[in-house]
């Protein structure tokens, strides 16, 4: 599996934020086996479980980013279906970056569809390597 051009810069942003990298890449084990770009934990407080996550990683550079993300949007419905056969309880993001966010994440068919399929996504700055936004959909 060929890493995403940013792989590597989310895997150092997330470190920055204090997350601990647990898997590069997370393998879910359904049927089919699925990679995910990372799989990261972090611990949110004494007093509560700790929070575990995959990320994948997508930089959207191609030329069409319709039909980019609707391949995003596809591998992330079959990785969250994968962790939910197996009972895996992390929480699945699609990491974005920011200049996609501010532009082709504003179109208001691209926004629909983040909120039906509940779509988690963290925003990563590519010029600093930090996580900018973490967004939970309901």
């Amino acid at each position: 599996m060929a890493k995403d051009l940013y792989h590597d810069l989310v895997k150092a942003a997330l470190i920055k934020d204090g997350w601990k990298i647990t898997d590069d890449p997370y393998i879910v084990n359904s049927t089919p086996r699925w990679q995910i770009d990372l799989g990261a934990e972090k611990a949110i407080g004494a007093e509560k479980n700790d929070v575990k996550i995959v990320v994948e990683v997508k930089s959207f550079l191609k030329p069409s980013f319709p039909h980019e993300f609707h391949a995003a949007l596809g591998q992330y419905l079959n990785y969250a279906l994968g962790l939910r056969l197996t009972h895996d309880n992390r929480i699945l993001y699609l990491a974005v970056p920011l200049g996609i966010w501010d532009t082709g994440f504003q179109i208001e068919g691209i926004k629909a569809a983040l909120e039906y399929y509940k779509i988690n996504v963290v925003i990563f700055d590519t010029n600093t390597e930090t996580i900018l936004q973490w967004i939970i959909s309901n």
